[in-house]
């Protein structure tokens, strides 16, 4: 596996980059320079600027802080590039540090921006947002009475984030819902369990992965080499990458690699050389005498998009849901001379085969929509995401790809394949999860029809 070195200062990493919805970050040994030739015309933009700056200072109704003007103008510029470029103030850069470990103080929710109203991407497991019933999907009017309207990604979540115990109330508007639904939450500290294991059925393991985090890797070979040493073994496992935003790019190459013996992982292009990186898989220690079924949906994002690609490429498991959320940029974290940092869009990624997913998502080799549950007057609603996915949100990148022209025809339909269904196991976990159940079905035929072909040849 090729890994870029990482290099730091006084215990700080230089430079990051993330391949998450919120917070993922990769560690990397590289800098941009902080000053290059200006050309003329940027020079008269900038002489612009500090026109207009100097007109504000002097005729505004209100006396204005500088720093204050400068760092809206720095949003402003940023927010206008794409949906995932940011200027993280101190406070906010520290708590993106804080995230890849799993720990910090809030919710528990991944937010995004769409049409100017906060958007909730995905709750976290086991947070109060997901504990009060936050939903995929749900919009976010209000923060403790302040209208979120055009309120920046970066602001909206220094106002949720707080100290353990605090109290907040969100409003949100919810599809099929005619009025605003109050939340008052608790926050809490929110420590993310990124791996979870089990036993679905003898033989038959499964692995929840939430959140790239550090040690994600470490984690889920401590639970392969648990299942391992059961009586049976492990005869498929199923992965569960559904809303997962994402994290660690060295975590999603590490996690691959655990079901990979060779070939490529993933592999960056950016306008510079040095975004221009490749991940490959080693034969030490991988897992290759069990099938996979990886599970996604519209949650499923950024490096949880990497692993899924990889395996799909590979044609190491089946991927199995729905549509993953497309978002297929990395950006940069550049540490600024105060504790402040940028975060800047400056590579796409690709799959082993060349895909690029941006705005497209990971289609399913077996498309299995979530069931449908009962609600209040005999109405019905969908589990799933809202169609919130990247190609959903302003100024998104455009995949390279793909003609601007040419209609997004994901060939979801001609993905769809029919699984022999098998009796209910018992497990309401299992049997309440229809994509869950399916890939456990699939796991057993899978069995089934090896065992068949053994006896056939011999």
């Amino acid at each position: 596996m090729r890994l870029v070195r990482i290099m730091e200062k006084h215990g700080m990493p230089l430079v990051l980059l993330l391949v998450g919805i919120a917070a993922g970050i990769f560690l990397a040994g590289h800098w941009v320079p902080s000053v290059s030739a200006v050309s003329r015309q940027d020079y008269e933009s900038l002489e612009t600027f500090t026109n207009i700056l100097s007109i504000v200072k002097k005729n505004y109704v209100e006396e204005v802080d500088t720093k204050n003007l400068v760092s809206g103008a720095i949003n402003g510029m940023l927010n206008g590039l794409d949906p995932h470029s940011a200027y993280l103030t101190p406070d906010l850069y520290k708590e993106l540090q804080m995230d890849t470990q799993g720990r910090f103080g809030g919710l528990g929710i991944e937010i995004t921006v769409k049409g100017g109203i906060l958007t909730v991407v995905s709750p976290i497991e086991d947070t109060p947002a997901a504990k009060a019933g936050v939903k995929p999907g749900d919009q976010i009017f209000k923060i403790d009475e302040e209208f979120t309207k055009d309120m920046t990604l970066v602001d909206a979540v220094k106002k949720m984030r707080g100290p353990k115990g605090t109290k907040i109330t969100i409003s949100i508007k919810r599809e099929g819902v005619p009025e605003l639904m109050d939340f008052t939450l608790v926050r809490d500290t929110i420590r993310v369990q990124a791996v979870r294991s089990r036993s679905l059925e003898e033989g038959y393991g499964y692995v929840r992965l939430a959140q790239f985090q550090e040690r994600s890797d470490r984690d889920v070979q401590r639970a392969l080499e648990k299942m391992a040493a059961e009586k049976s073994g492990i005869k498929g496992l199923v992965l569960d990458l559904r809303n997962n935003p994402g994290g660690l790019l060295t975590q999603a190459v590490r996690v691959a690699d655990l079901f990979l013996d060779s070939g490529l992982i993933v592999y960056t292009e950016g306008r510079i050389e040095s975004q221009k990186q490749k991940y490959s898989a080693q034969k030490e220690g991988s897992w290759m005498d069990f099938p996979i079924v990886v599970l996604v949906n519209g949650g499923s994002a950024s490096a949880s998009e990497i692993v899924a690609g990889a395996l799909q490429d590979h044609k190491r498991a089946v991927v199995l849901g729905t549509k993953t959320f497309g978002k297929g940029s990395v950006q940069t974290i550049l540490p600024l001379d105060d504790n402040s940092a940028l975060r800047l869009t400056t590579a796409r990624y690709f799959t082993p085969k060349g895909r690029s997913i941006q705005a497209l998502g990971i289609v399913p080799d077996i498309i299995i929509e979530p069931p449908t549950t009962p609600l209040a007057e005999g109405k019905t609603e969908e589990k799933k995401r809202l169609g919130l996915r990247e190609e959903n949100l302003p100024g998104h990148l455009p995949n390279p790809q793909q003609a601007p022209s040419q209609p997004q025809d994901h060939g979801e339909k001609d993905k769809e394949k029919l699984v022999p269904r098998t009796a209910p196991t018992g497990d309401e976990t299992i049997d309440n999860d229809a994509q869950l159940k399916r890939a456990l079905d699939l796991l057993k035929s899978w069995d089934v029809f090896k065992q068949l072909v053994q006896k056939k040849a011999a």
